[in-house]
Parts: C-alpha cells; sequence; structure tokens
C-alpha cells in the first residue's frame, strides 16, 4: 500500500508500552536516532538511553523514567521517518495521555527540549499526586462506557470517586480513582455483565480527581513552555478533536491531567475526516491494537525497529 499523507495519522502510545531494550536498535542503525537519545541525556543529567537500553526494568517502570522514556523514543523514531520521507507531512497526529505530549512535540508545537522536560515534569508530578492521594485503577473488559459510567457514579461517594479514565477500545475500558471505589466499581461492573476486572498494578490514579494535588503545579509547568501553533492539527485526548491553535493545546494538556482519554473517539474523529491509515510512532503495537478493534478496515503500521522503517 502505498500511503497518502492526506489519509494518514501519527500516533503516539503512552505508559505501558515501555520495554528495556527500547530504541537500542534504532539509534545503532540511524544516526536521527541517536542524536535524540544523546540530546535527551544531555538536557536531563543522567543517562536515560543507558536506562532504556539496559534497565533494570522496575526502574524503567517508574514513571518518572518511563515518560520521557517513550518520549525520547517516539521522538527517535519520528526523526528516523522526518529524514527518510522529508516532505510527508500525515493529516493529523494523536497521542494515549502522555503520548498527547509526544503529538505536540511531532506536530511542531514544542521543541524536542521543552517537550521532554515537560514530559520529565509530568512524571514527578504524577509520582507525587499518588504519594500524596494514593489510588487505583483497574480494566474493565467487555462492558460498554455508558454502562460503566453509571456503574462508577454508582460506586462513588463523596469522599470515595471512581470514574472512566481511559476510553481505550469498544470492550476495553479503563477505571481510576479511590482504591475502595474501585473495587466497588469492579464488582458493580461484573454484576452489570463485564468479562473481567482487572486491577492495575498501579497506586496512581490517573486521569481522575485524585490529581488535584498537582494540578497547580501542572498549569504552571505548561504556562512556562514555550507552545506554538502546530503545523499539523492535533486531536486531542479530553475533547476528541483537532486542535490548531497553542491555546488550544495548553488547555488540553492541563485538562487532560484528571480527564478521560477519549482514544475511541480520537480514532473515530479522524476515521470521519478521512484518515485511512495510522502508523504508531515508537512503543510498540498498543495503539494498533486498539485501532483494530475500532476500526478493523483502517491499515495500521508500528515503527519501533529499523525493520519496520525497511518493510514501510
Amino acid at each position: 500500500m502505498k500511503l497518502n499523507p492526506k489519509t494518514t495519522a501519527f500516533i503516539f502510545p503512552g505508559q505501558g508500552s515501555q520495554s528495556v531494550g527500547m530504541g537500542h536498535e534504532l539509534a545503532e542503525a540511524y544516526s536521527q536516532a541517536n542524536q535524540a537519545f544523546e540530546e535527551a541525556d544531555d538536557a536531563l543529567g543522567f543517562l536515560l538511553s543507558k536506562l532504556m537500553w539496559e534497565g533494570p526494568e522496575d526502574e524503567l517502570n517508574d514513571t518518572v523514567n518511563t515518560q520521557p522514556a517513550l518520549y525520547v523514543h517516539s521522538m527517535a523514531a519520528q526523526s528516523v521517518f522526518a529524514h527518510l520521507y522529508p516532505d510527508f507531512k500525515p493529516a493529523s497526529v494523536a497521542g494515549h495521555s502522555l503520548g498527547e505530549l509526544t503529538a505536540l512535540s511531532a506536530a511542531g508545537a514544542l521543541s524536542f527540549a521543552d517537550g521532554l522536560r515537560l514530559v520529565r515534569t509530568r512524571g514527578e508530578l504524577m509520582k507525587r499526586a499518588g504519594e500524596l492521594s494514593p489510588g487505583g485503577m483497574a480494566a474493565i473488559l467487555g462492558l460498554d462506557v455508558l454502562t460503566l459510567e453509571k456503574v462508577c457514579a454508582e460506586a462513588s461517594t463523596s469522599d470515595e470517586i471512581v470514574q472512566v479514565a481511559n476510553d481505550n477500545c469498544p470492550g476495553q475500558v479503563v477505571i481510576s480513582g479511590m482504591k475502595e471505589a474501585v473495587t466497588r466499581a469492579i464488582e458493580g461492573a461484573k454484576a452489570a455483565g463485564a468479562k473481567r476486572g482487572i486491577p492495575l498494578a498501579v497506586s496512581i490514579a490517573a486521569h481522575s480527581p485524585l490529581m488535584a494535588s498537582i494540578q497547580g503545579a501542572w498549569d504552571q509547568a505548561v504556562d512556562a513552555c514555550e507552545m506554538r501553533d502546530p503545523q499539523i492539527p492535533v486531536v486531542g485526548n479530553v475533547h476528541a478533536e483537532a486542535m490548531t491553535t497553542a491555546g488550544e493545546l495548553r488547555t488540553d494538556i492541563k485538562a487532560q491531567m484528571d480527564s478521560r482519554v477519549r482514544w475511541t473517539e480520537s480514532v473515530q474523529a479522524m476515521v470521519k475526516a478521512g484518515v485511512q491509515a495510522f502508523i504508531e510512532v515508537g512503543g510498540g503495537s498498543v495503539l494498533g491494537g486498539l485501532i483494530r478493534r475500532i476500526k478493523p478496515e483502517a491499515a495500521v503500521y508500528s515503527l519501533v525497529k529499523p525493520a519496520d522503517f525497511e518493510a514501510l
């Protein structure tokens, strides 16, 4: 299939797509990728590349490291694509949770360095929120979002809130909030017909009101970054709509901290706008799997290793 820029979107993964060794082959094969890792190491003041390539895994899985690692891997892969196909400009870009910040950099709204600093800060703040307001998350399989919204409302109290955090694809939704409320929602979801309710091994209740403790600091960090109008429309997580101004981007990534990731709706919006092919840049193939559930006839590619570029 010959890719048409006008019907192609770039998508960028969030947490869960990391693995030890990520980006190593890419850096060895392409100087553009290696430069991205070197710049990240210099900017952060430690060898993030070594952690990504050699581990240990538990340290890589610490959110303060996971978030910049995924950002750098995606941006390294993006730089290789831009080198090989300098005239290819996709119709839109989007990212899942953390990946939305990568999408901003890929679209030219943030510099690589500013994006990296913002991502690192995001990881630090979210870890702090998990310490100040511990919570939980769970994946609910086989239940539609509307039903799960009702389940979460019934499981919540004035002091213990749980809500839909990630609408990943039909049949796979993640909820987030106070642990007690999450536990009640899991049982409620099963009673409502869910196939499974799987507690996630996290103490951070991402995309929930438990992020309130760090919202002010996050807003300040976003405002401190130089943001430009994107060169490519960015489909945001909060409203699942294309954004074309720096102001819209700032508002979306601020609100994203305690809002639902509307991934299903984002993909549907891109398809409605004419997108037929999705290229997952960096990370792995998690988003591609979700898109196959949302729009089975869409063409999906992933750019993770040198072999992926050769196949493309």
